[in-house]
C-alpha cells in the first residue's frame, strides 16, 4: 500500500500576515513560488496512483511548480470556509471574542454562498476525500498526493488517524511543506511532518 503525501501550498500575502484565507483566490508570493519549486526533490521519484489539488490557484500553482504530473482538481480539498472571518486575523477576532477558537467555535456566516463551516462539516468533507484516497491506495498503484490548505489538511490528518476533526489543532502545518501519512502494522501513522527541503 502506498503513502498519502500532503502538500501545503506556498506562501501568499495573507498566509504571511496570518489572515484567514478560504475562498479568496490569492496568488503565491515570490517566496511562495520558491517554496513550491523547492519541493521537487521531495516529490519526484515516486509513482502516483492519484494526484489531486484544491481548485484555488495557490494550490494549483504549487502543484505545477513542484513538478507533480497529472494533477486534477477536487473541490473537496478547498480550505475551511471561514465565513465572516475571511481575511481577518485571529488577533483581530480576539479583540471582540477573546476566547474564540476556530477548532471549537467555528465561524459566523459570511457573504452569500459562504455560510462558514464547523469542524464537523470540514471533517465530513475530509472523510469524503479520504474515501477517494483509500480507493486509489487499495489499487496498490503507488502513492496519493494532495495539494491543499493548512486547516483542511490538518482536519484530514486527524480523520485519517481516527481522531475527531477538532483534533486537527494538534498538527501545525507551515506553507510550502510536505507531510507523509503511512501505515504501521495496518494502522495509519504520521511518517513525516512539515518537511521542507
Amino acid at each position: 500500500m502506498g503513502d498519502l503525501l500532503l502538500v501545503r501550498h506556498g506562501e501568499t500575502e495573507w498566509s504571511r500576515s496570518g489572515r484567514h484565507t478560504s475562498w479568496t483566490d490569492l496568488p503565491l508570493t515570490g517566496h511562495g513560488e520558491e517554496q513550491a519549486k523547492s519541493l521537487v526533490p521531495l516529490l519526484t521519484g515516486r509513482t502516483y496512483a492519484l494526484a489531486l489539488a484544491s481548485p484555488l490557484s495557490r494550490a494549483i500553482r504549487t502543484a505545477e511548480l513542484a513538478g507533480l504530473p497529472g494533477v486534477t482538481t477536487d473541490p473537496g480539498l478547498r480550505e475551511w470556509d471561514y465565513g465572516g472571518y475571511e481575511g481577518i486575523t485571529t488577533v483581530d477576532i480576539h479583540r471582540d471574542r477573546p476566547a474564540w477558537d476556530l477548532w471549537t467555535d467555528g465561524v459566523p456566516p459570511g457573504p452569500d454562498g459562504h455560510p462558514g463551516e464547523s469542524p464537523a462539516q470540514v471533517g465530513a468533507r475530509a472523510d469524503r476525500v479520504l474515501a477517494r484516497v483509500d480507493a486509489a491506495l487499495t489499487e496498490d498503484a503507488g502513492d496519493v498526493v494532495l495539494v491543499a490548505h493548512a486547516h483542511f489538511l490538518r482536519v484530514l490528518t486527524a480523520r485519517r488517524l481516527g481522531l475527531p476533526p477538532a483534533e486537527g489543532r494538534l498538527f501545525q502545518l507551515a506553507t510550502g511543506t510536505v507531510s507523509r501519512l503511512s501505515t504501521e502494522h495496518g494502522r495509519p501513522v504520521i511518517a513525516e511532518w512539515n518537511v521542507q527541503p
